[in-house]
């Protein structure tokens, strides 16, 4: 019985140098040292030995398995060493070949009119001031001068949350909070941009789009200041050879209310499609700062006046790159984008 244990020793270390992967590893192991394997069986013949021999057989036994183990355990660790090498090799990178250029962005059209935006007014000495999108009933609307029963609520359908909360209609309602916070400070003089939201959908109407609102309140402000910003603001925007015009208008927050036209960018303001044949082109809305508007803020409507204007940001981006749907800057179709 001890010349098979050897036997089967020598067959098992002559087959586990043959093996040339870590599957046939785990096949031979079972084949000798699993519970039906060659070495497990020489135990079961145990019973046929003395008393004497049985501690003798079986100490061999162990030693043998345990050198079997043993033998296994380097083989494996060579084979795992030969895979790995063999799978570096195989998914080796050649960092001397040049990489895959990806394709550079640009910033989106509507982006790049905010930030132009921006730049104009603070170069005028405009601040940024910012506000919440899900705005109260109250700052978008009753304190600009819309009671629960005023009919112009009726144009800027919004979005409800609950009775007292939308989604702001305007970017007005920052106007509101920042005077809260200035308050007594003068002079106000800030640029509201923001998201808005209205029930409109068309090719000049969405129903998420950008707004840039103004708002300038000190001792003695009139509206031919008004008119000074709005035209500097434009020509810059547009071209130094632009002019305005104001036409009276309606707006619930502010008393005189006007309509801005600017002279077409196409034409001069000879007459062609985009204006309509009229040589001028509906740009903003801008009035004086309601008295009740000016009290909601905390300022005195007594001692103090301000003008407000406030623009589209997509209107402005479709008259400056000759954009005629409205619908094209927010499909994010890159046949589109990569134009700008």
């Amino acid at each position: 019985m001890k010349q098979e244990v050897q036997r089967i020793q020598e067959e098992a270390l002559a087959e586990l140098s043959k093996t040339t992967s870590l599957e046939e590893l785990q096949e031979l192991k079972v084949k000798y040292l699993g519970k039906k394997g060659s070495l497990t069986a020489q135990l079961r013949k145990m019973g046929s030995l003395s008393p004497e021999e049985r501690p003798i057989f079986g100490q061999i036994v162990n030693e043998t398995r345990d050198l079997l183990e043993e033998a296994w355990a380097r083989r494996t660790e060579e084979l795992s060493k030969a895979a790995l090498e063999k799978q570096l090799e195989e998914e080796r990178i050649d960092i001397s070949l040049p990489g895959v250029a990806l394709p550079r962005g640009h910033q989106h059209p509507l982006t790049k009119v905010i930030e132009d935006i921006e730049d104009i007014f603070l170069g005028m000495g405009f601040t940024i001031a910012e506000g919440p999108e899900i705005e109260s009933d109250y700052y978008n609307f009753e304190a600009l001068n819309l009671p629960k029963d005023h009919p112009a609520r009726e144009m800027q359908d919004s979005f409800y949350i609950t009775d007292e909360i939308l989604l702001r209609t305007q970017t007005s309602p920052v106007q509101i909070r920042a005077m809260e916070k200035l308050y007594p400070q003068l002079p106000v003089k800030i640029i509201c941009p923001g998201k808005v939201y209205r029930k409109d959908d068309d090719a000049t109407h969405s129903p998420m789009f950008h707004q840039v609102e103004g708002l300038v309140v000190d001792k003695g402000i009139r509206m031919s200041d008004l008119k000074g910003i709005l035209l500097n603001f434009l020509r810059q925007m547009f071209g130094e050879s632009r002019e305005i015009r104001l036409r009276p208008s309606f707006f619930p927050f502010t008393e005189p209310s006007a309509e801005v036209d600017v002279s077409c960018m196409l034409c001069g303001g000879s007459g062609c499609r985009i204006c309509k044949g009229t040589g001028w082109i509906e740009i903003l809305g801008s009035g004086m700062v309601h008295p009740r508007v000016l009290e909601a803020g905390g300022y005195d409507s007594r001692e103090l006046t301000g003008f407000a204007f406030g623009m589209g940001v997509e209107r402005i981006a479709m008259l400056k790159y000759g954009i005629e749907d409205m619908r094209l800057l927010f499909e994010n179709d890159l046949r589109f984008l990569e134009q700008f």
